[in-house]
């Protein structure tokens, strides 16, 4: 079967360019590759063009739009879903312009598709007793939970993303001090994460429990499952569900919204910065490229604006106001009215 321009072009798009030059992350990867097996289901099954017939010249700018609309309406995808899979086409399109300039009008008028407007959600994030009461549910005299408490308590320590918590490997972390971990990041960039001693001690008795002394290989994963594979999102996800359904049973009252993963690593980022540590430092920690995406924990703070306003400025407006009571005159109208 003869190979398609945009087969060769896809192909080294994801494979060579991505990996190689971009050097993105296998997640960053497997996402793109999901948007383009996406499209190809389009082609197919609405504007019946086979993928093995599928040439950049069948593409136009109309074809992408219908794709994006598409993803709303029959696949019933979010705004930011659809942002993102236009993002992944964006990346390809503007590689194509540089490496085939022939199409370069073509991906000039796809590059040109905006962006669909979604109305901005608030960051969710617990207050510390609210971590507390969560992170004190697990039982620490059974040997299954008490590992779940230590996963639960590293991913609210260092902040991590939960595709970085499941990548760790033993060699990874180290508990002489200061103790820190080695967190892998997007574009598979690594940063150093210290963690606190009580997560230390956790940790210790965790790798006792395992029996790191008889593990050889310290690139082994420091979380599996039942399966003895690595943990997945869905695996963390579904600990996390465990123990919020266990503190709404005892009637405890740990927030008004779900609480995912990326709840911990916000709860992390809003406790750092009403503590006092600056941003530079928080944005290290939880790997952020541009401080911009740090800021929002500073948006979010109302109680240090609160703090600040009432330092700032005096009360205008008085707080003993007159009891209404006292009014004999008004107190006479109201009853003559009765």
């Amino acid at each position: 079967m003869k190979t398609t321009d945009f087969s060769f072009h896809l192909t080294n798009f994801l494979t060579t360019y991505m990996s190689g030059q971009r050097n993105s992350s296998i997640n960053t990867i497997k996402n793109y590759r999901d948007a383009f097996k996406l499209f190809l289901i389009f082609c197919k099954e609405e504007k019946n063009i086979i993928p093995e017939k599928l040439t950049i010249s069948k593409i136009t700018s109309q074809l992408i739009q219908d794709y994006y609309n598409w993803l709303q309406t029959s696949r019933s995808c979010s705004i930011n879903s659809r942002n993102h899979r236009r993002t992944a086409l964006n990346s390809f399109f503007g590689y194509l312009q540089i490496e085939a300039p022939e199409h370069m009008f073509l991906c000039q008028k796809i590059l040109a598709i905006p962006k669909k407007k979604s109305p901005k959600t608030v960051v969710g994030f617990l207050t510390p007793q609210s971590m507390t009461d969560l992170l004190g549910m697990p039982n620490q005299m059974n040997k299954a939970e008490r590992k779940q408490l230590v996963i639960l308590t590293l991913l609210y320590d260092t902040g991590a993303r939960v595709s970085e918590l499941c990548g760790i490997k033993i060699r990874d972390i180290r508990l002489e001090a200061p103790a820190i971990i080695t967190l892998t990041g997007k574009g598979n960039k690594t940063r150093h994460v210290p963690i606190m001693k009580n997560t230390v001690m956790l940790l210790q008795q965790y790798l006792s429990d395992i029996g790191y002394g008889s593990l050889k290989d310290s690139d082994y994963p420091l979380f599996v499952n039942c399966h003895h594979a690595p943990y997945t999102r869905k695996g963390i996800s579904y600990i996390i569900s465990k123990y919020e359904k266990r503190a709404i049973e005892q009637s405890i009252q740990l927030a008004d919204f779900k609480i995912t993963p990326h709840i911990f690593r916000h709860s992390k980022a809003m406790h750092l910065y009403q503590a006092g540590i600056d941003l530079i430092y928080i944005r290290d920690i939880l790997g952020h490229v541009d401080i911009s995406t740090t800021e929002i924990y500073a948006k979010l703070d109302t109680e240090r604006k609160r703090d600040a306003l009432e330092k700032a400025y005096p009360e205008i407006t008085k707080s003993n106001l007159p009891d209404w009571n006292d009014d004999i005159d008004l107190i006479a109208k109201l009853t003559a009215l009765v």
